[in-house]
């Protein structure tokens, strides 16, 4: 049997277009630019029959006009969010069939990013369940705030960590070292990350993504998953030199100390 790739195509600088190829036909994650895909399209033989969209910013959508024009294919995407195009607009309870890649994927409301961004929850033929997540949820960290609130995002990402430990984790950035480097000041004493750095920073030196991640691995090593642990806790309130009350308070502080950190 034909199982589907997943494949990281790097763009820009940091972002992962994700593809998703089966049979002669794909389907790709927030093309941010379109030459990555044509090329990666033309080299596997492969056909675009659509497109999905977490969220408007222009890293993520840049490419769809010309990849649109070029395949026909069909674009997906948040329903309150002004995107370049757009024929299934999607919102919490939408379901996306990709019958071409084997691929059924539910829709996840996660805003505090973008205020309208979502997420794309399914199965992969093989069995493993898969997250595209945009810019919610980062290997090690998460979108800084630039539409949505703390609470917003604090939901979101709770909404994230309870998908099942073995998903996949496919965010739209290739910023894992720097996450985990900020990571490691807030818990200096945790082992699984002190592992995951060695690990994370051996596969860079090779020129290797470090995605996919999985949910268990960010409940493990992602402060911003782990508000709830006392070290995290402690150190939050350490930096902002204040008690905290709330897992809300907590990430406030986890988010301006990730946004100044160098």
């Amino acid at each position: 049997m034909v199982i589907a790739e997943l494949i990281p195509v790097p763009a820009f600088t940091d972002n992962y277009i994700w593809l998703i190829g089966k049979n002669g036909h794909a389907v790709v994650v927030d093309p941010g630019q379109s030459a990555p895909i044509e090329a990666a399209l033309a080299e596997r033989n492969l056909a675009l029959d659509a497109i999905l969209l977490t969220h408007h910013h222009a890293d993520h959508v840049g490419g769809v006009l010309a990849l649109q024009q070029r395949t026909g294919a069909a674009v997906y995407g948040p329903a309150s969010e002004k995107l370049p195009a757009c024929d299934y607009p999607l919102a919490e309870g939408d379901t996306v069939q990709l019958p071409t890649v084997g691929l059924q994927l539910q829709v996840l409301d996660v805003p505090g990013h973008t205020a309208g961004h979502i997420a794309y929850y399914g199965t992969l033929d093989t069995g493993k369940p898969v997250l595209f997540c945009g810019d919610t949820l980062f290997a090690a960290g998460c979108g800084r705030l630039f539409e949505g609130t703390p609470t917003q995002m604090v939901n979101s990402l709770g909404k994230l960590g309870a998908l099942p430990p073995d998903t996949l984790v496919c965010c739209a950035h290739e910023y894992t070292l720097a996450n985990l480097r900020w990571a490691l000041q807030v818990e200096p004493d945790n082992i699984a990350l002190q592992q995951r750095w060695e690990a994370d920073s051996r596969l860079r030196s090779e020129g290797m993504p470090t995605l996919p991640s999985t949910i268990a691995a960010e409940l493990n090593t992602n402060p911003f998953l782990r508000v709830s642990q006392t070290t995290v806790a402690h150190a939050a309130a350490g930096y902002a030199d204040a008690a905290l009350e709330t897992p809300v308070d907590i990430f406030t502080s986890l988010r301006e100390w990730k946004n100044n950190f160098k």
